[in-house]
């Protein structure tokens, strides 16, 4: 810290108290660690979001369902050719199910043959990149990158620690802070007691 000198008109040198100074390097620590952490914290915030709200769906997985009426009583031959002359997904392999029912092996994707009905029902899947890119990360699932998640938990430790120590007065953890900092411990105690 430097205060003005009014004598000799140039400003002293100051040492900071070490409580200050540790306050100090939690301010410092705490906003360069900030942002190297925005990254990954788009990263897990994204993908949370999204995994939280699957409904049974992959969210990396866009899938398409269609519906078709074709001829009845096909064979896998006579189905296979007529599915080509259709121009639909390719067809890698048709099996049988039951007497009435075949399973359609489709290049990325899956269907059903009612030869009694003549309905064919598929769906199709295609990959959405980057949600599919960042999902293996939340998951940890690319090689090396523990590292990193390891790395982001100890952040998320040390931002909410440290954030309790960077704002002084009524708003800080003396004054109106130590109810909202109650209320965050209370929240996830009250879910695992209630469910």
């Amino acid at each position: 810290m430097k205060l003005w000198n009014n004598s000799n008109g140039r400003y002293l040198e100051q040492k900071s108290k070490p409580k200050n100074r540790i306050l100090r390097w939690l301010r410092v620590i705490h906003r360069d660690l900030g942002f190297l952490m925005v990254g990954v914290c788009l990263v897990y915030g994204i993908s949370g979001f999204l995994l939280n709200h699957m409904n049974g769906k992959d969210p990396a997985y866009k899938t398409q369902e269609e519906t078709l009426q074709i001829d009845k009583n096909l064979s896998h031959e006579e189905l296979s050719v007529l599915w080509k002359d259709k121009g639909l997904p390719e067809l890698k392999k048709v099996m049988t199910i039951d007497d009435v029912h075949s399973r359609l092996m489709l290049n990325g994707g899956v269907g059903a043959y009612n030869s009694a009905t003549g309905i064919a029902d598929y769906e199709m899947h295609s990959k959405n990149e980057f949600v599919y890119w960042i999902n293996r990360l939340h998951y940890n699932k690319i090689k090396g990158w523990s590292v990193m998640a390891d790395l982001f938990a100890f952040s998320l430790i040390f931002f909410a620690l440290s954030g309790l120590f960077m704002v002084k007065g009524r708003k800080g953890l003396a004054g109106s802070g130590k109810w909202f900092l109650l209320a965050g411990l209370v929240i996830p105690i009250l879910y695992i007691v209630l469910t």
